[in-house]
């Protein structure tokens, strides 16, 4: 595989093998730890634009990709939510912080979650964004029947969907990028993207994120509620808040919420400066912010 996309100036490329994985991850800053976590069809690329605002902030920023996404590796078979919180919570340790402020996104969203909910005492403030949890809204948005994505069922059919879009990985990624984004993914970001989606056996790992849902949805709502803040953030132009936010409230018991102008589902990418601004401001304020 060619080079990864060159990281913000002051930010570097590392790799970490924790859990049995290899975890690639871009990392810049100091002070109190962020981990940034992507959505699908994305990398860490998807947060790219934010993590020197926030190193400016006074925050050491890490944003990995996620096992099977990107640069890390991809295991064989399926994989929990809960396998890929252990990834980050042992990537943490491994860099030294035992406590943590996280932001997911789409599928990290779930993850992100999932890392809450199995180690509470190191998730101190958690940011929820373009998503529905398992357990808690996103198993009736699973049925076209319903009203419900197609694209749930199918990429959860891991090694059928990688088949089927075997040698066509740019024709069906391009179509998402398109709707997710109003312009901050770049041309740049997508030839960086399609470097790591046309690796082999990488649909299939970028699909392996969709194929244990109801299996995460079952973990999350044995759990206990969240205790620790919770921020829940949308794009004006992206998935309809309510349905994370009555997601939110059922999971975890300090929610709050805000819209992000001017941005689609890739938030972060389209309006950066107000990302950055408002995580900053929640992750280091009082629980009101």
């Amino acid at each position: 595989m060619s080079p990864p996309a060159p990281p913000p100036e002051g930010f570097a490329h590392a790799h970490a093998d924790v859990n049995g994985v290899r975890l690639h991850y871009v990392i810049g800053g100091s002070g109190p730890a962020i981990v940034l976590l992507h959505g699908w069809p994305f990398s860490w690329i998807e947060w790219r634009a934010v993590m020197p605002l926030l190193a400016e902030q006074g925050f050491t920023v890490i944003a990995p990709d996620l096992r099977g996404s990107g640069d890390s590796s991809i295991p064989a078979g399926h994989w929990t939510k809960r396998d890929e919180a252990e990834d980050l919570h042992q990537l943490l340790r491994h860099l030294g912080h035992d406590r943590v402020c996280v932001a997911g996104t789409d599928v990290g969203t779930m993850t992100a979650h999932a890392w809450a909910q199995a180690y509470p005492d190191e998730v101190s403030r958690l940011v929820l964004s373009e998503a529905f949890l398992p357990g808690f809204g996103l198993e009736e948005h699973m049925n076209p029947a319903a009203g419900g994505s197609w694209h749930f069922g199918f990429h959860a059919q891991s090694e059928l969907a990688a088949m089927l879009t075997a040698g066509k990985e740019e024709q069906y990624l391009s179509g998402f990028w398109s709707m997710m984004s109003r312009g901050g993914i770049t041309d740049a970001d997508r030839r960086d993207l399609l470097r790591v989606y046309t690796a082999p056996d990488a649909m299939r790992g970028g699909f392996e994120h969709y194929a244990t849902l109801v299996d995460d949805g079952r973990a999350a709502r044995d759990a206990a509620p969240s205790g620790m803040p919770v921020l829940v953030l949308s794009g004006e132009f992206g998935l309809p808040q309510h349905i994370l936010l009555d997601g939110a409230r059922q999971a975890a018991r300090d929610v709050r919420a805000d819209i992000v102008p001017a941005a689609a589902h890739t938030f972060a990418a389209d309006n950066p400066a107000w990302t950055a601004e408002r995580l900053a401001r929640f992750f280091t304020t009082t629980p009101a912010a």
